[in-house]
């Protein structure tokens, strides 16, 4: 959402920003439906002015024991066009909610121009690709009986795995490993969210009402199931005035992930690299205006710390404007190098949302003394993606002398010292 009376100041600026996305220029049809409604606004208490005068001469005519019939029959028709004008400029401000509700994030100055991910430009490097090539974790899974997807389709149908025995253990290893690494070095709060929401939650977030069909629904119940855990974790602080001496909130989660990929058909249907339900441990920060782009910085450093620390070699690139999501000012990508397809693929994406989420979730911040308020900025960050991290793993950690998977030397605490995973 945005805030009107700056749309009415600057729609320049506006049209520039949705521009860089793609879009035709908006402002016209908002400012347009915004002067209808405040047109109507002054007429609806001109009409509740003139309503309370006639009615004072109703109370003074019946006091002198008048006849105010003519003055009740005034008063009948007034109430009649106000609710009738009432009515019509709560479908205006319906329109404009829902025209503005559907239009993206400004983006950051500093975010590069383009069109799609080929356009992204990349940051740095980390780590020597030490196997540029290799079977995928498709074929090794499957080789060492530990990774089953006939099964899983036979169940829930595709993009469903199966995991059994260690690779099972790993996939709770490497997100146990990435929760202690948030919450004790990095200053997260660990939280247990509800991994069903209403409509309230995902509109807070932007998921609603545009990407609705990405996600899935309890009709009956009226809850959606959570495509990520920002969603709970963002909304902490909805409909919230924080003193902004509690800022920065930093919270981390690990949930299961419900998608169903409704714009992704024919796209990455090898393996378990694109599921309609993976694991991710999301980190999510909030803070006051002027803080957000450190906060940025720091949330990058801390998801690109995990998988340094599982010497994955990976790339963190900068998202163009045609790449950058819904919600997101400014997002960063970072890039896991996958021998299996011989390229890096994501496997996490850190974004500031700056005041975005918090219009949309009424989320405020007051500083200490102060009357006045403002919008908090969010954050969010996958800190990563166990799924991917577990691909990454199996095809950078591959043994080719005898089928079997190394164990990553952080992950071993949490796999009670096996070196190796290898065919049972």
């Amino acid at each position: 959402m945005f805030d009107i009376r700056a749309i009415r100041n600057n729609p320049d600026i506006f049209d520039k920003g949705w521009a860089r996305r793609g879009l035709s220029p908006q402002t016209s049809e908002i400012l347009g439906l915004d002067e209808k409604r405040r047109s109507l606004q002054t007429s609806l208490q001109e009409l509740q002015a003139r309503r309370n005068d006639e009615s004072k001469k109703i109370g003074e005519i019946k006091k002198d024991g008048g006849d105010a019939t003519g003055q009740m029959q005034a008063v009948s028709i007034i109430k009649n066009d106000i609710a009738k004008m009432e009515e019509e400029e709560r479908k205006i401000g319906n329109d404009l909610t829902t025209l503005l509700s559907s239009l993206p994030n400004i983006l950051g100055d500093d975010v590069p121009d383009g069109a799609d991910e080929e356009d992204n430009k990349e940051v740095h490097r980390w780590g020597d690709v030490k196997r540029p090539s290799g079977p995928d974790h498709v074929d090794i899974g499957e080789a060492l009986g530990l990774i089953d997807f006939e099964t899983a389709a036979k169940m829930s149908g595709a993009r469903f795995t199966l995991l059994k025995g260690d690779m099972a253990r790993m996939e709770r290893a490497l997100s146990q490993f990435f929760l202690d690494t948030h919450t004790q070095e990095h200053g997260y709060t660990e939280m247990s969210v509800p991994l069903l929401v209403r409509d309230n939650a995902l509109y807070g977030t932007g998921q609603l009402p545009k990407f609705a069909e990405d996600l899935f629904k309890d009709h009956e119940m009226g809850h959606w199931m959570i495509p990520t855990s920002e969603v709970p974790l963002t909304n902490i602080v909805a409909e919230m005035i924080v003193d902004e001496e509690e800022l920065p909130m930093r919270f981390t989660a690990f949930t299961p992930c419900f998608r169903s990929e409704a714009g992704s058909a024919g796209k990455d249907t090898r393996g378990m690299l694109r599921q309609h339900q993976f694991y991710k441990v999301e980190m999510v920060g909030v803070t006051t205006p002027d803080k957000s782009e450190d906060e940025h910085e720091r949330m990058l450093t801390c998801a690109e710390t995990v998988l340094k620390k599982l010497d994955l070699p990976f790339r963190t690139v900068v998202l163009c404007s045609g790449d950058t999501g819904f919600g997101a000012r400014k997002t960063y990508d970072i890039e896991v190098w996958l021998p299996g397809q011989e390229t890096y693929r994501e496997i996490s994406s850190v974004s500031n949302c700056w005041d975005f989420q918090a219009r949309r979730m009424n989320a405020r911040c007051r500083a200490k003394g102060e009357k006045d308020t403002r919008f908090v900025h969010t954050l969010n960050g996958s800190g990563v993606a166990v799924g991917r991290a577990l691909i990454a793993v199996i095809e950078n950690y591959y043994d080719p002398s005898d089928g079997g998977v190394f164990v990553p030397e952080v992950l071993k605490p949490y796999m009670g010292g096996l070196e190796k995973i290898v065919k049972g």
